[in-house]
């Protein structure tokens, strides 16, 4: 069940965030292999503040910030004083592309001073890294969690 963040849901739902994948046959050697990538995302407003789920499987390339922009500014711009909460599943991301890092960089600090808290669930080093080299873009705070309630527990506080 894919249940949206807001303060008023969290304390009742359970974290389970369907993700689309898409599988590709990439040719090896002599094996053929899929490579998993999808997307999903919730958005959801309540008065000023705007909640942003995000699962990420594979590596986020350019074509998935061009749908997650538009998204992010259509709910944004509709928001006097908005303040957006976000929380990423990254417990499959692979990375991003070099094109879609700077896309991330553009969001970021397009969106600088609506961004509150960013929760960045996942398991790998390199997320805890970012995260930290992240909060050098944004006002608001992001923070790498390793368990999700630790993560929802923190955005809802």
């Amino acid at each position: 069940m894919f249940c949206a963040i807001s303060i008023f849901i969290l304390a009742n739902c359970d974290y389970d965030l369907f993700t689309t994948i898409k599988g590709q046959l990439v040719k090896g050697d002599s094996t053929m292999s899929i490579k998993k990538h999808g997307l999903s995302i919730g958005i959801e407003r309540i008065n000023n503040n705007v909640f942003l789920a995000l699962k990420a499987v594979g590596k986020l390339t350019h074509a998935d910030y061009e749908l997650i922009t538009p998204m992010l500014d259509s709910a944004i711009s509709q928001v006097k004083d908005a303040e957006v909460n976000v929380l990423i599943d990254g417990t499959e991301l692979e990375g991003w592309e070099l094109r879609a890092a700077w896309d991330d960089l553009k969001l970021g600090l397009k969106h600088n001073n609506e961004f509150r808290k960013i929760a960045i669930y996942g398991n790998k080093n390199w997320q805890e890294i970012a995260a930290k080299v992240g909060s050098w873009f944004i006002s608001g705070e992001i923070k790498y969690f390793e368990n999700v309630t630790d993560a929802v527990n923190w955005l809802s506080a």
